[in-house]
């Protein structure tokens, strides 16, 4: 069985045959998240032999690579794991304490319309709130990229201020339309495609989150900042 890197910092433990995965944490936390995005940061600029990709996730970050060329490269440990390991445990001993980079803001507008608006009514009623008002404070809010997962360029963005954070649906539509807007709990997302789905909508946007011939594809990545605006005033 292969090794496990643990202290009261993060941990390191394998993802399957060429994976790992270092978590730092079991909560929403931009700090951790900070962490997280940073090491991610680190090896895209900085690529190893045999790196494959890096998905940072709420408090964590995986590593995938190939396992030959890994074994090739670093013939000085025994596994791809421990090399890896031993990678990114020197890199977060270099990294601590400084910034994860420049984060990008990108605004986002949103039509709030009633043909759009499929669950806003819903919210104000339970926050005991107007449906303008709850515009005004989504609006008002600045979200942070936690990680992108659920469908390709879906991003999980937070947090929801605590006064128009609503739950999921209990019972999913079984399509919601391209470029909703929608939050679950203190979370809030846009849906790229047509999909299932139990986020309470309150908007559309037209904004692009997947175009596959791009590079990137994925208009957002983990640790961009978004400001939603009403388009429809």
């Amino acid at each position: 069985m292969s090794a496990v890197f643990t202290d009261n910092l993060y941990k390191i433990f394998p993802l399957g045959d060429n994976a790992l995965t270092i978590e730092f944490g079991n909560e929403i936390s931009p700090a951790l998240n900070d962490k997280a995005v940073g090491l991610a940061r680190y090896f895209e600029q900085n690529r190893f032999a045999g790196l494959i990709e890096t998905v940072p996730a709420y408090c964590s970050l995986s590593i995938f690579y190939d396992v030959f060329t890994v074994r090739k490269a670093f013939k000085d440990f025994p596994t791809a794991f421990e090399a890896v390991s031993n990678l990114a445990e020197n890199v977060l001993i270099n990294l601590a304490g400084k910034p994860a980079g420049e984060s990008r803001l990108i605004e986002i507008p949103v039509d709030f319309g009633d043909e759009f608006a499929l669950d806003l009514e819903f919210i104000a009623a339970r926050s005991n709130l107007s449906a303008p008002q709850v515009i005004e404070i989504f609006t008002a809010g600045t979200y942070r990229v936690f990680m992108l997962g659920f469908m390709p360029g879906f991003a999980y963005m937070g947090e929801v201020a605590e006064s128009i954070a609503t739950p999921r649906k209990q019972t999913p539509r079984l399509i919601v339309p391209k470029g909703s807007v929608g939050i679950a709990g203190k979370q809030t997302g846009i849906y790229p495609f047509d999909s299932p789905g139990g986020w309470q909508i309150l908007g559309r946007t037209d904004f692009e989150l997947f175009t596959p011939d791009a590079e990137p594809p994925c208009a957002l990545k983990a640790g961009d900042l978004v400001k939603f605006y009403a388009s429809n005033k």
